[in-house]
């Protein structure tokens, strides 16, 4: 197995019997990104001990600034804007969540038409590559990963013993592909592992209606993955068409619904790609860096999101 997950050092040069960088304790003094503890308090005031509306923000802020205007003083934050942009910007906890709408734009029938193709559909995501990131460097997870995949035989006879994902064929085949750029000898296959469910959760608002995707890696362990220790985290909210059932074996509605799940499931995973080729370095969470290769693997969907997803007539099989 050419993917065999050495470790690295920052710039993706392999180490051998390398022992995990040493970490530099942090200041006491380093509040980043905010500039001092004042700053932090007043954020953690307004943010989290005592959450408040935007407008309410800004008049707590415009105050305080009224009260040191005549020494020159501004208060920590300029408004809620500034507030907001300085707690995005901490690099612990959660990806921040963003957002890109779609609509039609093809030709519309002269006369009265359905509702859907004046419609804006609003698609909320989180980026994937920053997901997967957090959750390759998550000490939680530092024994409970594969690096490489891996066959395991029982020890009477030629028996496979199948247990996590990397022990699977699919993940061996993909590595043996993968290797076959030398560029990628010695890294660590990721595999992202999608599923979305639209009758989990939806929330219907006009013409829109939403459901989660879900993402996971294969190189964490089943039971963590049963545990729900953040080994599957939701990155988006996907939105579907609804209309009328005049309309809703109309080709032109059926088209655009299968358009607007590609097209949302291709934007949201765009910043995988460029990984997906050439090798990055990452952290994981035992310290060691290495070079990964990520790539797409199983998408876990009930058969009426297979008909979507393979773009296949209904009752037809999708394999």
């Amino acid at each position: 197995m050419k993917l065999n997950g050495r470790p690295c050092d920052t710039h993706g040069h392999f180490l051998d019997n390398a022992l995990p960088p040493s970490c530099e304790p942090q200041s006491p003094n380093d509040w980043t990104p905010f500039h001092n503890r004042t700053e932090f308090e007043t954020a953690d005031l307004f943010y989290a001990q005592n959450p408040m509306p935007a407008w309410k923000i800004n008049a707590y802020l415009a105050l305080w600034a009224s009260t040191l205007l005549k020494h020159g003083n501004t208060p920590p934050f300029a408004d809620h804007r500034d507030l907001y942009a300085t707690i995005d910007a901490i690099p612990l906890g959660e990806v921040k969540w963003e957002s890109f709408s779609c609509l039609y734009t093809g030709e519309k029938p002269e006369g009265s038409y359905p509702p859907w193709m004046d419609g804006t559909f609003d698609v909320w995501y989180q980026d994937p590559h920053q997901v997967v990131q957090n959750m390759l460097a998550n000490p939680d997870f530092a024994h409970e990963m594969d690096f490489q995949p891996y066959r395991e035989f029982l020890t009477l006879g030629e028996e496979r013993h199948y247990r996590d994902f990397m022990s699977a064929d699919w993940a061996w085949d993909q590595a043996d592909t993968i290797s076959k750029d030398p560029d990628t000898i010695g890294a660590t296959f990721i595999p992202v592992i999608l599923r979305s469910d639209k009758t989990t959760i939806s929330v219907g608002t006009g013409n829109n209606e939403y459901y989660p995707l879900y993402l996971s890696i294969g190189n964490v362990h089943n039971n963590v993955r049963h545990a729900h220790r953040n080994a599957v985290t939701v990155i988006g909210f996907l939105a579907m068409l609804k209309t009328t059932k005049e309309h809703a074996s109309d080709p032109c509605f059926r088209k655009f619904r299968h358009q607007l799940f590609h097209s949302s499931l291709s934007k949201i995973l765009e910043r995988l790609r460029p990984g997906m080729t050439k090798p990055e370095v990452a952290k994981f969470g035992d310290g060691h860096f290495h070079c990964v290769i990520y790539g797409l693997g199983p998408y876990i969907a009930d058969y009426e999101e297979q008909v979507l997803l393979a773009c296949i007539v209904h009752c037809w099989c999708p394999q």
